[in-house]
């Protein structure tokens, strides 16, 4: 005659107390809550571009990692120039895209490229790297 013993578990459950339940359920949601504010948060109030004599708005935006600024304010119905210096050499940030007014620009590294934009209506215009990962924000305004 076979007997069979009962295997014993390969894990047991070790009952935790409801405080430290309690505090990685808190520490889990404050990680999520900051995940969306940092990537779909508005950061800043915006960076105003300055008018040359000609009557240009101009501002220059630093790639690296990001853009800086990444919230720029411009005034409606004037044209602008946007200077992106890159000095990230990632190739993601190779190319900044434009979706609203249908423009695209290469962005060499460690170095100076510049966008003219045409006069605007008011409203928030994106822009985005290639893989759109890396976002900014072209606000225009009365």
């Amino acid at each position: 005659m076979l007997i069979l013993a009962a295997a014993a578990p390969l894990w047991r459950t070790i009952d935790q107390p409801m405080a430290l339940k309690t505090l990685v359920a808190a520490v889990g949601v404050a990680l999520i809550a900051w995940q969306l504010w940092w990537f779909l948060g508005r950061h800043g109030a915006g960076v105003a571009a300055r008018e040359s004599e000609a009557g240009v708005q101009e501002i220059t935006i630093t790639v690296d990692g990001g853009y800086t600024p990444s919230r720029i304010k411009v005034k409606a119905h004037q044209p602008m120039r946007l200077a992106f210096h890159r000095i990230d050499p990632s190739g993601c940030v190779a190319q900044v895209i434009f979706p609203d007014f249908h423009k695209t620009l290469d962005l060499p590294l460690d170095a100076t490229t510049s966008l003219e934009l045409p006069p605007t209506e008011a409203g928030v215009y994106p822009f985005h790297c290639g893989m759109n990962m890396v976002r900014g924000v072209l606000e225009v305004v009365n």
